[in-house]
């Protein structure tokens, strides 16, 4: 990508390739962050992601990339902190007015596809600038049961047995192909553990529970909950000792 281009000072011309350089620099900027790693077991489901405190004077408990959008639905949001924040808030806003308007929680695939909505508005004016964050959205829906939808810079947005976005989103993608088919029938503990298994293995390193981020809802009936970090702790352990057994 050259800046010498001249295709490349709006987000609304095209190369001659058929390419948006804006868009590419943006989907650049989005993966520059943290990664996280979503799984959908029989009836619940996880998102997982690194947590990284960048100044020591800095409360570790205002960092966090987990956010509940509504008290069933959940998102793990990549890229920079503002963009991500406002992304956040939007789907809250949605969430609530429709909550308002129809008597019932919005289901998650509703709302993905809502943010996703949103995100492509952005790719059609030159004066607008796209959201550089990529959402991992999770809920368990009362008739579809578990579900995770990723959603994109661009808008495009599709629902997953398994997700991974950020810097190492394809070696987590191929780890998560190989264990698709017994993940349909995974418990509450075990998508955890795959889940935070996978992002070890990518970025090949142990954890401490002080360095990861949990979030899971476990039933139709369950409530988005970011596990502590204890409970995180017993995780780790099982893990550890599945793999000296």
């Amino acid at each position: 990508m050259s800046r010498d281009s001249n295709y490349d000072h709006h987000i609304s011309i095209f190369s001659p390739q058929g390419r948006l350089y804006q868009m590419e620099y943006c989907f650049k900027a989005a993966n520059s962050g943290l990664t996280g790693v979503a799984i959908r077991g029989k009836d619940s489901v996880c998102v997982v992601t690194q947590k990284k405190v960048p100044d020591r004077l800095m409360e570790p408990s205002s960092v966090t990339h987990l956010f509940k959008l509504t008290q069933k639905v959940g998102c793990c949001v990549t890229g920079p902190m503002a963009d991500s924040k406002s992304m956040v808030q939007r789907a809250r806003y949605e969430a609530g007015k429709w909550a308002f308007d129809n008597g019932y929680n919005m289901p998650v695939s509703v709302l993905a596809r809502r943010m996703a909505d949103l995100a492509q508005v952005n790719t059609q004016a030159a004066s607008s600038r796209p959201l550089a964050c990529i959402g991992l959205f999770v809920g368990v829906d009362e008739e579809k049961g578990p579900q995770v939808f990723k959603v994109d810079c661009a808008g495009h947005y599709l629902p997953f047995f398994a997700a991974a976005s950020g810097p190492k989103e394809q070696e987590a993608m191929n780890f998560l192909e190989k264990r698709v088919k017994e993940m349909k029938e995974f418990d509450n503990d075990q998508v955890i553990r795959t889940a935070i298994t996978c992002l070890g293995h990518v970025l090949g390193s142990d954890f401490r529970g002080t360095e990861i981020e949990v979030g899971s809802i476990e039933g139709k009936n369950g409530k988005f909950e970011v596990l502590s970090e204890d409970d995180i702790e017993l995780h780790l352990n099982a893990i550890a000792d599945d793999a000296e057994a």
